[in-house]
């Protein structure tokens, strides 16, 4: 059996990583469910720790309607053997519950791959500085 090189192990977490926030994006939320390891689990500011999308969806309704991300750099770390870190980090732009638009506002996400699954989201940004409520 041929192993992964290192560098192939963090270009494949990091294809798995777009495709899923592109699902994300598209409110593809089957796409992006299948793409999430058993005890997957993600944490946003402010929103203590969640297990799945529906939790996600169901916090997110109460601060914006969409956002979008304009991605600036990707960058991997091979943690260990099984898990490869894969940072994101751009812009965000989307509409606030109001019906109001923002663009511009920072944010870095950390995700852990494992086996080609998203095992944990991290994400961090300033929305909380720029909303409307």
């Amino acid at each position: 059996m041929t192993q992964n090189s290192p560098q192939d192990c963090a270009q494949q977490a990091q294809d798995v990583v777009l495709t899923f926030l592109k699902a994300m994006e598209g409110r593809d939320l089957e796409t992006a469910q299948s793409m999430l390891g058993a005890d997957f689990q993600m944490e946003f500011p402010g929103s203590g720790i969640m297990h799945s999308l529906p939790q996600l969806v169901d916090w997110a309704k109460e601060r914006y309607q969409f956002v979008e991300k304009t991605m600036e750099d990707v960058s991997c770390t091979v943690k260990s053997e099984s898990v490869v870190c894969v940072y994101c980090h751009g812009t965000l732009a989307g509409r606030w519950i109001d019906g109001s638009a923002f663009e511009g506002i920072r944010f870095i996400d950390r995700f852990e791959i494992c086996n080609n699954l998203i095992v944990r989201q991290d994400v961090w940004n300033d929305l909380a500085l720029y909303a409307p409520f």
